[in-house]
């Protein structure tokens, strides 16, 4: 079990032995480099100075997708293996990865045409693979608005329909991680690296501290990547060898809505003035749009939504829509991530490829950075492939090959994506039979999938099916404190903010009863959540 109860004994594990791998950063790139390496044989251990995907892996547009902006900047390539890559996070996660139709509306004016859209979403259909049944169709005036009321009428010309897949990032993470641990991964969260640890000049390891305990340990390992995201250039500076290349760093942030303030009938991806293209998604009760895409400089772990970020995006809503005059007072939720790409002199954010780059430094640590979330698969394999052929190189020892695309994630064990809502029906009895709401049914199994089963029937022994969430999240996900069940595991403070702004200290209360005796949860945690309610809503 990757349970919060017994994190002492993961803190044992960490220093009980020289690891094959040791992976430092717990956001969605370092999740599946464990994951890989663990599936091969390799020895793994990952740490994470935060929550897992406390940073960007939390922070995105929530889409699986095969990248049809990559298509303006010529990057082909991308496109085909995001599109490839879609497909098998679908099939190894369906709970978690869900087709939806995206509406380009066409308008004059516009950056696009009907024809060049037409094109060139044909063109991406087929670098992606998308199936038949879910490729582009294009829509004249009349049949945009039936699919879409709330769009302007007078300029709009008509629109292009395809197919995206919308995920939840951090869960994507999560499970990730969850099945790692079962291949035998030690994975720990809020254990910071602070040095790296060296033996005639090559890194062997790295020397950490448990924020919870304020132990210091010493992990060995024969190699050490450096999979942190945005920090990546910081753990570079640790090992001397940040030259060369480094990391440029940009902004997107996202606002959300209650629905009724944005009422949606499906998602769309439109034109803005300044020749950017933004998202607007419905999902459940609230509607999120983003993203920005402006350069950053200020500090990591807490990116800010601005004033400026928030005019812009309600400037494209208002613009876009009829009716609809959104202000500041309406914004429910908002979150902020910061995208690690790779720097090029002379490019503007939203012009920088998002392809992912290793660096090997003279010491020997590996750093990956770039890349996108639904490309994590592959970027594993590269940094994996790359550690198994240098341990062979130094010790013979041998390693299978990647085996990824074959392995379902936690949850994850259905049949095929249809058999999803056949198992929800499969649920119904016990749901009626204990009282539980239906709809809470549909939202715990796109959360958890197949181990909702666990869920319901833990419910019945504590006659309480939000008690019995949060007893599986500590006991199976790692969860010590608010943030990290109300951010992370559950996603309510982006979707559910409202309802939990008057309930939180309830989920406090019974996090701490389900800890009991073996209580690692931090003193501060409610009132980093607090900071958190606030920060969401306060703008600068």
């Amino acid at each position: 079990m990757f349970s919060a109860i017994h994190r002492n004994s993961f803190i044992e594990q960490l220093q009980s032995k020289e690891f094959d791998l040791l992976v430092i950063g717990g956001g969605i790139t370092g999740a599946g480099i464990a994951l890989d390496a663990a599936a091969r044989g390799m020895s793994v251990a990952l740490v994470e100075k935060q929550d897992f995907a406390a940073g960007t892996s939390s922070r995105s547009t929530k889409l699986i997708h095969g990248g049809l902006r990559y298509l303006k900047q010529f990057e082909f390539g991308l496109v085909m293996e995001v599109g490839r890559e879609r497909e098998i996070v679908y099939r190894n996660a369906p709970h978690l990865v869900i087709p939806e139709k995206m509406m380009l509306p066409i308008t004059e004016h516009g950056s696009l045409s009907m024809l060049s859209s037409s094109v060139g979403i044909y063109v991406y259909d087929m670098l992606a693979g998308v199936k038949r049944s879910e490729r582009r169709r294009m829509l004249n005036k009349n049949e945009t608005l039936a699919h879409e009321p709330l769009l302007k009428k007078e300029k709009l010309k008509g629109a292009a329909l395809y197919t995206e897949y919308r995920t939840d990032d951090a869960r994507l993470t999560i499970e990730i991680l969850k099945t790692a641990v079962k291949k035998g991964a030690t994975c720990l969260n809020y254990v910071a690296a602070e040095e790296f640890v060296y033996s005639s000049g090559k890194v062997c390891g790295a020397k950490v501290h448990d924020v919870f305990s304020d132990r210091k340990l010493e992990i060995k390992a024969k190699k050490v990547v450096n999979a942190c995201g945005p920090w990546v250039d910081k753990l570079r500076e640790k090992d001397n060898s940040l030259k060369g290349k480094r990391l440029h760093l940009t902004k997107g942030v996202h606002l959300v809505f209650e629905h009724n303030k944005l009422p949606l009938s499906q998602s769309l991806y439109f034109d803005v003035s300044d020749g950017r293209m933004i998202f607007a998604i419905p999902r459940g009760n609230a509607t999120y749009v983003g993203t920005t895409d402006t350069n950053y400089t200020g500090e990591l772990e807490r990116p800010t939504v601005t004033k400026q970020d928030v005019a812009y995006l309600l400037a494209a809503v208002n613009n876009m829509f009829e009716g609809i005059s959104l202000t500041e007072k309406d914004i429910a939720s908002s979150w902020c991530g910061l995208r690690p790409l790779i720097h090029e002199d002379g490019k503007s954010p939203s012009e920088l490829s998002r392809k992912d780059e290793i660096f090997i430094s003279e010491s020997g640590v590996i750093s990956i950075a770039g890349g996108k979330l639904t490309g994590y698969r592959k970027m594993a394999e590269k940094t994996v492939n790359l550690v198994a052929k240098q341990i062979q190189h130094e010790t013979g020892k041998t390693f299978s090959s990647c085996t990824t695309d074959k392995i379902t994630l936690s949850g994850g064990n259905f049949e095929n994506p249809k058999a999803v809502s056949k198992f929800i029906a499969s649920l119904l009895p016990i749901a009626k039979e204990t009282g539980f709401p239906s709809e809470e049914l549909n939202k715990l199994v796109y959360k958890y999938g197949t181990n909702t089963s666990l869920i319901l029937e833990k419910a019945k022994e504590f006659s309480s099916l939000e008690t019995a969430e949060i007893w599986y999240s500590v006991n199976y996900e790692m969860t010590t404190s608010l943030s990290d069940y109300l951010i992370r595991r559950t996603g309510r403070l982006y979707f559910e903010r409202p309802e939990i702004t008057t309930g939180y200290n309830k989920y406090f209360e019974q996090l701490l009863s389900i800890l009991g005796t073996n209580n690692t949860i931090p003193k501060n945690s409610l009132k980093e959540f607090e900071i958190e309610l606030s920060s969401v809503v306060d703008f600068q």
